[in-house]
């Protein structure tokens, strides 16, 4: 058969034959065993290659068909398996050059042509041949062939950013770069290295790697050039550039051509000859434009300058070659457009431009930051300054050339000033004007970088103690002629903090020259000029708000000042006040203005008077308090006379006149002179406190003026409805932020001033509050900046801070309000008959009702009993109860009122005023009963309405004034109104009685008539009669007769029974308490006894309905019916002899077994609902400890854990952690009361569940359930036989767990049922037999556990739980199991490797992420460091390990780019282990790594060795 086809070589060759049958024949030849040919596989590559390279030789005339079909069977031959079958067998199989000629046409023309057609066929067959070694040979033999084809595949790569081959063209271009690299390191000559990268490589490249940077491919489809193949690229260009261009042979030669020749040091040792300049070289190669469009060019030169000399200083830095590492400085810098254009050329430029330029001046000013190029003192003496002199023109022309709205112009500044501030001295009022006073800066990025540079700058002068240098440039260009209302303020709010950081560091006599300074700027240049001169107005504003951030910023003089310091302080306070303030207040005396408007140098000269003012009365009072030696210009505190405390009084020389005409002027339009005023008034207010004898009728008539001036200056502007956030500065204050400024000095004071408002005024304040409140929602969103506040904001502080109810006529003022707004409110809602509503409720709808103003007069001194009696109003609220006519609230009015009954919550309604507390009570009591809601809203709503009612009457009955409540009504009168509204509401809801918001109020009610019942005990009021009257409301209200009366259980209102059953149960057990501390009288047991029997006949015919399943209060309530018939049992068996003792029996056994029984059946299902799941647990816990009341026909043990088992064995229940320790109770009672036997069904049960046969059946649910019962056993308390017998049965029980594991982790969705919960108990069992488990083979299979576990693919939650699973198996190991982890110690890291490697997978920024899934990943990572940490703290066990570790990590992370945050959690975590490595393991590491792995470690080292070794040597410099 194959001498059939043995003549297919003479067909292939025979020009008779047609092309289609060639290849056919070509196809079939290559597939078939049947077809024999010598050299078969040889023979059809060169038929392949020589068709191609005769037909682009144009001795061949093919179609476009049949050509694109050789280049696909030529592409299959080279990809198929059999190929490389044979390859890797040792068969030789050679290609031709002419192949790799024709490849790199090829895809020259595919650069050059918009048409591609064949150009994914001729880049896979590049990609085939590269891929293997023994193909390979033809451009790895022949260096031309390999730089032509890298040359042409990166100008392709940039011509044809777009293309949809460019996913394949970036694989072919990693594989060529690899083959490249490999060359390179294998050539023996620098001269030929250099040249082939400059003259082939170093263009295409650098555009290439720029097109990377600016991220071109970064948006494209999954498909397309993918991100770690983006970055490796980028990588190996970097690498290609550096191993030609800078390598270390070529050293000697820079220094030749860099330096002068007598100043090279190794002229004589020079090995290398006739090499040209390769710094020219590269400069002219670099800026020629070439093949490059002129418009890319220019960018992609900018963005090369600072990685040319990023490499050249990685390659050479060293503290010998520092000078050589500058001169290349000004040589990449004059490629630069900013640095050889002209002036008018310059500012031609675009900003885009000047923005890409500076960036780079920016990185290269870094980079000789970071490698400390520049040394101040090796320049000026060894080097005439030469680089000082190149800094020196850079500042120049930055300065010249202002870009303010550029951040890079800055941060590039801030470098200069940095490096040497005498670099920028002799331009810095340029610089100052430029950057800070002149430039128009409003982009936040931008202002970021102008306060930093600004920062740089004070911090340099502060250093220097230079401070007034500075401040007389910066004073100078305030002054210089300008568009003054078109700057921006000087000193923002950032910038008064870092002023205030620097000045705090000064001595007194800097800030005393600055001060000086400022005054006499303001004296020669401004103050003589501002008359009728608005631009001189708006300056002197500048100098004096400037002025007031200098004082408040410096550190105030003490009593330990220098004398000469303090006199020389006193001299420039009278100098302030003498001769700037005087002069102004005298220029706004003389002025007569116009009762409509102000000039605007007028306005401007009002507030810098004001603002000086007030800033030197503070002054002024600040050293008084502080420093002894000071003498106040007003004379002594003490004084200063009543009638001198005028503002006049601060300022000698000033006259009442004066400040009325100030006073007068700041009517208008003075924002910011009327909060100077106010601020000068409470100024006022301080310095009358500060006086020994104040206590006059005139000095407190004077507060209460200054007082009321503040107040009431802005209570206009609090009504305007434009408010905006304030920054806390005074020179920001407008017509919006006044009012916030205004409202916060007057909050922030109130401490000061509410003794001396009146009770309008207080009122005012209340009314504000409380119309300020509200809106804090809306108000906090809209605040942009952390530093700025709202009135909200300002409002909500009073509200919550612990100071409000100790100033209490505003908080009795505020809770006014409160309650005026919910009566009108309820006033406003529907009623059929609002004048009966009236006399029903006088004391809510009559403001100062009588029975509120006479119970206070009693709570003061014992006076007559109140107009109306108890009887009256428990009448009235009683009657509206029963009527049911309650106030009907609409939507909007229900929820106005919520929001007003949320403010009740946060006023401490336990510590009122003894009148409102009972104007509360009967608020909130008239609230809760006689209010509901229209029909269109929802019933929840309606409840969340009283259980905030009762919520608050709850605080008040615990107040310390609840007696009073009880002196308005008596207890039992107040329950029963309760009770009977109750009932109403029940039957008025449409609501399941099952559902959580209706248990939620039940069990709310619970606890409110439970405090109830106390309170009413521990105030001992006529005990007997209330309870006699309650417990007679109970049993003859109509749901009660009702139910004993025989009526049919289905046809019951459920909620009315609820109520009444959860009434009865609480009445019961306040009862049993009290009367089981001793604290009755003789008739409470007897009441006690009739509470327990009607509890126990209501529940007994509720649970006569089986159809039901027992509701949360049913569990409840006979659960606290058992344990008080059990106390009551207890106490009469203690009361009678012992012989009748035995024969006293529970009254309701019958019951309670029937009860047991239902929960038996229902757990389940009980089980779904937490709070039922809860009671019926405890409910099971009491039944299983009282003994009398087990069946006799089978046990309570096997019972009560075949109900456990069930509710453990379903899917759909999930055990929380508030049931989980009731059900260790639970488990923990029946190992106390059961037998060995009984136990040991249990553990028969687990093993049983988890038999491997379970999982093929598969049976889940007994798996998870015998799961479960271990994870139960072990949080069970008890010890002894039965647990010892527990671990014994151990080891079988961690070898099930293996099989289980490992079978579960072949179906995905079984992870997070089967695997996570077998992960989980592996953990505890491995924690808690520390000391137990001694076998460690028993130990190492939690590592085949683990192993098993898939971490790839999976979902975020899938992930998260598995990820902590192992890791908390591995922690255990690591903790309790330390001699077992070392002799397994590969398989512990193993595990270990794979939790980093599936972080870090995770972790790899992506096109599209969710923000949700980066907060697993942190999490994850943040064990993961946390395990590091733990690893590390063991060093000795893992020293020889931690290279190893260390190079695992970088491998992976060279492949990926990791999102910031979970790269940073991850270094802190391997820094641990870098502190473990010797140098040996360094040294290792930088040799045996891959190239592009070499990279990132270096990286990581070089950070490691900056932010977290030598931090740690400073810290063992002060270590023993």
């Amino acid at each position: 058969m194959a001498a059939i086809y043995s003549g297919i070589s003479l067909k292939l060759k025979s020009s008779k034959t047609a092309w289609e049958d060639k290849l056919k024949l070509a196809h079939f030849a290559w597939i078939s065993h049947q077809c024999f040919l010598p050299n078969k596989e040889q023979v059809l590559l060169d038929w392949a290659r020589h068709s191609l390279v005769t037909y682009y030789k144009k001795k061949l005339e093919l179609k476009e068909d049949i050509v694109e079909r050789l280049w696909i069977y030529l592409d299959n031959i080279l990809h198929s398996k059999k190929l490389q079958n044979l390859i890797t067998n040792g068969k030789t199989v050679n290609l031709h050059f002419s192949l790799a000629k024709i490849l790199n046409e090829r895809i020259a023309e595919f650069s050059t042509l918009v048409a591609q057609r064949n150009v994914c066929a001729v880049l896979s067959c590049c990609q085939g041949i590269l891929s293997t070694p023994a193909l390979a040979i033809i451009y790895t033999a022949k260096h031309e062939l390999m730089l032509e084809l890298l040359n042409e595949l990166c100008w392709l790569a940039c011509r044809h950013p777009e293309g949809t081959f460019i996913s394949q063209l970036f694989e072919v271009l990693h594989l060529a770069f690899s083959q490249y690299l490999l060359i390179q390191r294998q050539q023996v000559n620098p001269n030929r290295v250099f040249g082939e990268v400059i003259g082939h490589l170093f263009q295409p490249c650098l555009v290439l790697r720029h097109l990377l940077s600016v991220g071109t491919w970064a948006q494209c489809d999954q498909g397309r050039v993918r991100q770690y193949l983006s970055k490796e690229v980028r990588n190996q260009i970097e690498l290609i550039i550096r191993n030609g261009i800078f390598q270390p042979e070529l050293l000697s030669s820079y220094k030749e051509e860099l330096l002068l020749k007598e100043q090279s040091k190794d002229k004589k040792k020079e090995t290398i000859k006739n090499i040209l300049t390769p710094t020219n070289t590269m400069i002219n190669r670099l800026v020629d434009v070439g093949s490059c469009e002129p418009s890319l060019h220019v960018t992609v030169v900018a963005n090369s300058v600072s990685l040319l000399y990023k490499l050249f200083l990685d390659s050479y830095s060293k503290e010998e070659n520092q000078l050589i590492c500058f001169h290349l400085l000004p040589k990449l810098f004059g490629c630069l457009r900013i640095s050889c254009l002209s002036d008018e050329q310059r500012e031609a430029l675009s900003l885009s431009e000047w923005t890409n330029e500076l960036l780079v001046v920016e990185q290269l000013l870094n980079l000789v930051a970071n490698n400390n190029i520049y040394n101040v003192a090796a320049d000026r003496i060894r080097h005439k300054e030469i680089q000082f002199q190149f800094y020196r023109q850079l500042a120049e022309l930055l300065i010249k050339h202002s870009q303010a709205s550029v951040p890079a112009w800055f941060r590039c500044l801030k470098t200069l000033i940095s490096l040497n501030h005498l670099i920028v001295e002799p331009d810095l009022d340029d610089l100052v004007a430029s950057a800070w006073i002149d430039a128009e800066v409003t982009e936040p990025r931008t202002k970021k970088s102008q306060e930093a540079l600004i920062n740089a700058v004070f911090q340099t002068y502060a250093k220097l103690r230079q401070v007034p240098r500075l401040f007389e440039e910066v004073l100078g260009v305030i002054c210089r002629p300008a568009a003054e209302h078109l700057r921006q303020p000087v000193l923002t709010l950032n910038l008064m903090v870092v002023l205030r950081d620097c000045l705090m560091e000064l001595p007194p006599n800097q800030i005393l020259d600055t001060w000086s300074l400022v005054l006499e700027k303001c004296q020669a240049l401004v103050l003589p000029y501002v008359k009728n001169d608005s631009d001189m107005a708006l300056k002197l504003l500048s100098l004096s708000l400037l002025l007031h951030g200098i004082l408040f910023s410096m550190r105030c003089l003490d009593s330990g000042t220098p004398l000469p310091v303090v006199k020389c302080t006193q001299r420039v306070m009278e100098k302030m006040l003498q001769e700037v303030i005087q002069p102004m207040l005298d220029l706004l005396k003389l002025y007569q203005f116009q009762a409509s408007e102000l000039d605007l140098w007028l306005e401007k000269v009002r507030d810098s008077a004001l603002l000086l003012s007030y800033t030197w009365a503070e002054i002024d009072t600040m050293l008084t308090l502080n420093c002894r030696q000071y003498v106040p210009i007003v004379g002594t505190v003490t004084d200063i006379s009543s009638e001198s405390l005028s503002l006049s009084s601060f300022f000698s020389g000033i006259n009442m006149k004066q400040w009325e005409k100030v006073q007068e002027l700041t009517n208008h339009f003075a924002f910011t002179s009327r909060y100077c005023l106010e601020l000068l008034y409470m100024q006022k207010i301080k310095r009358t406190l500060m006086q020994m004898s104040f206590h006059s009728d005139r000095d407190l008539q004077t507060l209460r003026d200054a007082a009321a001036f503040i107040i009431h200056s802005g209570k206009k502007s609090m009504r305007q409805e434009e408010v905006t956030m304030w920054n806390h500065q005074i020179g920001s204050l407008s017509a919006s932020s006044y009012p916030v400024a205004h409202w916060h000095l007057i909050v922030s004071n109130l401490t000061i001033l509410i003794s001396y408002l009146s009770s309008d005024d207080v009122s005012y304040i209340a009314n504000v509050l409380l119309k300020t409140l509200p809106t804090i929602k809306t108000q906090e969103g809209s605040a942009e900046e952390e530093s700025s506040i709202t009135i909200g904001q300002v409002s909500q502080a009073l509200f919550h801070s612990p100071l409000f109810p100790e100033m209490q006529s505003l908080h009795s003022a505020f809770l006014s309000c409160v309650i005026e707004r919910c009566t009108r409110i309820l006033f406003s809602g529907n009623h059929n008959d609002k004048k009966l509503l009236n006399q029903q409720l006088p004391w809510l709808f009559e403001k100062d009702h009588i029975i509120i103003t006479q119970w206070e007069i009693k709570s003061e001194k014992n006076g007559p009993e109140p107009l109306e009696s108890k009887e009256e109003v428990a009448q009235n609220l009683l009657t509206l109860a029963k009527a049911d006519i309650p106030i009907i609230l609409k939507g909007d009015q229900l929820e106005r009122i919520m929001d007003i009954l949320e403010f009740f919550s946060f006023l401490k309604l336990d510590c009122l005023l003894p009148s409102y507390h009972v104007h509360c009570f009967l608020l909130l009591l008239s609230t809760a009963t006689n209010t509901k809601a229209d029909s269109s809203c929802p019933s929840k709503r309606n409840l969340k309405f009283l259980m905030t009612c009762y919520q608050l009457l709850g605080c008040l009955q615990r107040g310390k004034n609840a007696r009073l409540m009880f002196k308005i009504m008596y207890a039992s009168d107040i329950f029963e109104v309760i009770l009977t509204s109750l009932f109403n509401v029940s039957k008025r809801f449409l609501i399941d009685v099952d559902t959580p918001s209706w248990l939620e109020f039940l069990q709310l009610v619970g606890t409110f008539l439970e405090q109830f019942f106390e309170a009413t005990i521990q105030l001992k009021l006529s005990l007997v009669l209330n309870f006699e009257k309650i417990l007679s409301f109970l049993s003859n209200c109509i749901i009660y007769k009702e139910t004993t009366s025989g009526k049919q259980v289905e046809n019951l209102d459920f909620a009315s029974s609820q109520l009444l059953l959860v009434s009865l149960t609480k009445l019961c057990k306040i009862l049993s308490c009290y009367i089981e501390q001793k604290k009755f009288s003789g008739r409470l047991p007897d009441l006690l006894q009739q509470a327990i029997h009607h509890t126990a006949v209501f529940i007994q015919i509720c649970s006569e309905n089986k159809d039901l399943l027992l509701p949360s209060v049913f569990i409840s309530s006979v659960t606290t019916l058992l344990e008080v018939e059990l106390s009551h049992q207890s106490r009469a068996r203690d009361a009678t002899c012992s012989k009748a003792k035995d024969s006293m029996l529970l009254s309701h056994t019958a019951l309670y077994r029937k009860v047991y029984s239902r929960v038996l059946i229902e757990l389940p299902c009980l089980a779904e609902n937490d709070q039922s799941f809860k009671l019926a647990l405890q409910f099971l816990i009491l039944f299983s400890s009282t003994l009398e009341l087990h069946p006799s026909e089978d046990t309570v043990f096997v019972s009560i854990f075949y109900s456990i088992k069930r509710v453990l064995a379903d899917p759909r229940i999930h055990v929380s952690e508030d049931v989980e320790p009731l059900m260790v109770a639970l488990f923990n009672q029946l190992l106390v009361e059961g037998t060995t036997v009984e136990f040991q069904m249990i553990m028969q049960h687990i093993l049983q569940g988890l038999e491997i046969s379970n999982i093929w059946r598969p049976d889940i649910n007994g798996i998870l359930s015998a799961i479960k019962l271990i994870k139960l056993l072990l949080k069970c308390p008890s010890n002894g036989e039965k647990i010892r017998s527990f671990w014994v049965v151990c080891p079988q029980i961690i070898s099930a767990l293996t099989f289980q594991n490992k079978e579960a982790c072949q179906d995905q969705s079984l992870l997070l049922t089967v695997v996570v919960p077998i992960l989980d108990t592996v953990a505890s069992l491995l924690r808690q037999g520390e000391s137990i488990i001694k076998n460690p083979h028993h130990v190492s299979l939690a590592f085949s556990i683990l192993l098993a576990v898939p971490l790839d693919h999976l979902k975020p939650q899938e992930y998260s739980s598995i990820f902590l699973g192992i890791h908390e198996v591995l922690f255990s190991i690591l903790q309790c199991h330390s001699k077992v982890m070392l002799k397994a110690l590969p398989s512990f890291l193993n595990s270990f490797h794979r939790l980093v490697f599936s972080v870090m997978h995770e972790g790899r920024q992506k096109d599209k992420g969710n923000t949700e899934d980066l907060t697993i990943v942190l999490e994850c990572a943040r064990l993961v460091e946390r395990m590091y940490s733990h690893i590390a703290a063991k060093s000795e066990d893992f020293t020889m390990f931690s290279s190893f570790m260390v190079a695992q990590y970088v491998n992976e992370l060279q492949k990926m780019t990791l999102y910031p945050a979970v790269k940073n959690l991850l270094k802190e975590g391997i820094y641990l282990i870098l502190d473990l490595c010797i140098e040996r393991d360094i040294h290792f590491l930088r040799t045996s790594l891959q190239p592009g792995v070499r990279e990132v470690f270096k990286e990581l080292y070089n950070d490691y060795t900056k932010y977290h070794k030598n931090k740690n040597r400073g810290e063992e410099k002060y270590t023993a």
